[in-house]
């Protein structure tokens, strides 16, 4: 899967799970288990999950720190 953005700048504020994945390079089932499991913090919004862009840049952050 190819994700369609090419800098931090370019992602919309927020981000859906599916959004996530071509990003990381996960898989579907990784994606929601880092969403449900607090890792990537999300928010739900009626019943869609949206991930904040800076909550990625964080993850990613603590990763490597």
């Amino acid at each position: 899967m190819e994700t369609k953005y090419r800098s931090f700048d370019e992602l919309p504020l927020t981000l859906r799970v599916e959004d996530l994945m071509p990003i990381l390079g996960i898989g579907r089932n990784t994606a929601y288990e880092l969403v449900r499991s607090g890792q990537i913090r999300s928010v739900k919004i009626g019943r869609q999950i949206r991930i904040p862009k800076q909550e990625v840049f964080a993850f990613l952050h603590q990763q490597t720190g």
